[in-house]
């Protein structure tokens, strides 16, 4: 089975499309999605759609749940709440109702999927360090962790000796013995200085994850972020990966 999974892709239409190219690519057997479809940028009900158009299995982010009324907006910061009215007002209702039907975990065989941490996901805390991390793995039923929500890709495991480490690795082998929290970065909009959208790729057969990167236009989507009365600061932080 090859799965491709990816979060936060924030509206950003131009993101996404460049993704599901570089997908087209890549034998995909089932997608998933950690969440955070919509917030930030102007294509909220477009992305929606897509990511509904290829049966994707997904599971709730914050925005996600803050623009269904289903999220306190009291944890997002001012520019997030602008951003959250604005996409409230430019849904439709059945785009409502589809993220109001969004669960805030997913799991089978192979994996756990979840937009933050296993402990508490309807808090939607950020998993940023080793301690953090302890709690999800406690609770993980099997190998394998994916999430976003923090726009950062990167990787903790955890080894036969309790040992927790972080990695920023693109290619990860499965240890059979190992636990793996793997966050996928973000589609739309990556924090981590590099401005390409983010997508990962997990091959049960060969026991490989990849998180890849692939190059979109950035400027369309700041320029449409800012014409549509956006904060102008969500459209300029595309250009720079932050």
């Amino acid at each position: 089975m090859r799965y491709g999974i990816f979060a936060d892709i924030h509206a950003n239409l131009e993101a996404l499309e460049a993704v599901f190219v570089a997908y087209s690519k890549e034998q995909i057997d089932k997608y998933l999605c950690a969440g955070d479809i919509v917030g930030y940028a102007s294509n909220p009900k477009e992305c929606i759609e897509k990511i509904e158009g290829i049966s994707a299995i997904i599971v709730a982010g914050n925005h996600d749940w803050a623009s269904a009324n289903l999220f306190s907006l009291d944890y997002f910061n001012d520019l997030a709440k602008e951003a959250i009215f604005w996409t409230k007002e430019n849904l439709s209702e059945s785009n409502q109702q589809f993220l109001q039907g969004l669960k805030l975990t997913y799991k089978n065989q192979d994996l756990t999927l979840v937009h933050s941490t296993l402990d508490n996901p309807g808090d939607f805390n950020y998993l940023t360090d080793s301690y953090i991390a302890e709690e999800t793995f406690r609770l993980m039923e099997t190998q394998i962790c994916f999430l976003g929500h923090t726009h950062v890709p990167g990787v903790f495991i955890k080894k036969e000796d309790k040992r927790i480490i972080y990695c920023q690795e693109e290619n990860i082998h499965i240890h059979k013995d190992y636990k793996y929290i793997i966050n996928v970065g973000s589609v739309g909009q990556p924090r981590d200085g590099i401005p390409y959208a983010s997508y990962c790729i997990y091959d049960t057969q060969k026991k490989e994850v990849w998180i890849k990167r692939v190059a979109y236009d950035a400027l369309t989507t700041r320029n449409k972020i800012i014409a549509c009365g956006l904060p102008y600061f969500l459209g300029e932080r595309l250009l720079i990966g932050r």
